[in-house]
């Protein structure tokens, strides 16, 4: 008899699917202690391996020699140029509304010119193309101006930092910062809502493209990707409120008049961890080591020793320590890129490499090279009136 995973009851009907056993995920877990980590090391552990090395190490499931990465590096820079009608369709769409709206369809676009229907192929030129995708979406939709030459041979993440036209920009700080996001960001388990909705697109074989940007859809969801935003305004109602000199007895009190109120404290909590977040942990870190006296970063430090204090205080509160997004969005501010509508597409630009590498498990080797069949889980019939009753 094959061995239970998981029993279902009615309770467990429309609550979002949480906790259902329903696959595997090759790239990554969350640990409740240990937090997320890539092919089994902590994501911050190995933080300082630079992308190219980590997105070796997501698709191919090892950590790769130093030939093996200098190879693969030099596969994605051959690979990193969009085609000259791709970037033109792109700056020709409506630029109105959220940024994520233009991302998604920058995507489809992608996909008329770059897709070579091979989700092998699609994952590796769609990961070395992103850059460009994401820089011209940003600076078409803020009116920057055209994308600088790309210069791939910088790296993966500063060929995009440079590529960007953000006003007064310190380039080398944005650039680590930008790094750091996104290494921090490239995967999430494999059930979190834009990775699954990835995968279940992918399961009817909508070529890589359309799968990510269905992927990117969901994401675009404010429960979902919109978080660090939310974050940021928080610490900033914050430091309005109170100063960037306020004490720790004075945030306190003015927590607590916001629970009372019954409103939120944004940044705490995860639905696996039970300490702080170890991608949080390398944001204060880094904050404290590069932007000790920015206000932001103040008020966001200040936050993360009085949180858990007052959290600790409701038993029903598993876990009352910060998540990442409790500070990326400050870190994104002192860093210069004080724009947080374009939060959730860097947001984007980073879990679309996890989620293609997943793509790329379930399509072509899952189940003996057969890959997983079509999403369709079951419904039950049930009348409004007798589900109300």
């Amino acid at each position: 008899m094959s061995e239970i995973l998981f029993e279902i009851t009615k309770d467990n009907l429309e609550t979002g699917l949480r906790g259902y056993p329903c696959g595997y995920c090759t790239t990554s877990f969350v640990d409740p202690i240990k937090g997320v980590s890539y092919v089994g090391r902590p994501v911050d552990t190995i933080v300082d391996w630079g992308p190219e090395k980590i997105i070796y190490l997501l698709y191919s499931g090892k950590e790769g020699s130093d030939h093996e990465i200098k190879e693969f590096s030099e596969e994605l820079k051959k690979r990193s140029s969009c085609s000259p009608d791709t970037l033109k369709y792109i700056r020709a769409l409506p630029r109105h509304g959220h940024p994520m709206k233009l991302f998604c369809a920058a995507m489809l676009v992608a996909g008329i010119f770059e897709g070579k229907k091979d989700y092998k192929e699609d994952c590796l030129n769609l990961i070395a193309k992103m850059p460009q995708i994401v820089a011209t979406v940003i600076n078409y939709h803020a009116g920057w101006g055209e994308n600088p030459p790309s210069k791939p041979e910088l790296g993966y993440m500063e060929n995009f930092a440079q590529m960007l036209n953000v006003p007064n920009r310190d380039l080398p700080k944005l650039t680590e910062v930008l790094k750091l996001f996104n290494i921090l960001h490239f995967d999430h388990g494999g059930g979190n809502l834009s990775t699954f909705v990835g995968k279940a697109t992918a399961s009817g074989l909508e070529d890589m493209y359309g799968s990510i940007t269905s992927a990117l859809t969901a994401l675009a969801g404010p429960r979902h990707g919109k978080a660090n935003q939310d974050c940021l305004e928080f610490v900033q109602n914050i430091l309005n409120d109170l100063g960037p000199d306020t004490t720790n007895q004075e945030l306190e009190e003015l927590l607590r008049q916001k629970l009372a109120n019954n409103e939120l404290i944004y940044g705490f909590g995860h639905a696996v961890l039970r300490v702080e977040d170890p991608r949080a942990t390398v944001f204060y870190e880094y904050a404290k080591e590069n932007f000790p006296d920015h206000p932001l970063v103040k008020i966001a430090t200040l936050i993360r020793e009085v949180g858990p204090i007052i959290l600790k205080e409701n038993s029903k509160i598993s876990d009352p320590y910060p998540n990442v997004d409790a500070i990326s969005g400050t870190v994104l501010c002192a860093a210069g890129f004080p724009y947080p509508d374009y939060f959730t597409v860097l947001f984007g630009l980073s879990r679309a490499v996890g989620i293609a590498c997943q793509i790329v498990y379930e399509r072509c080797e899952a189940r003996e090279g057969k890959g997983t069949p079509i999403v369709r889980p079951k419904y039950l019939y049930k009348s409004r009136n007798e589900i109300k009753s």
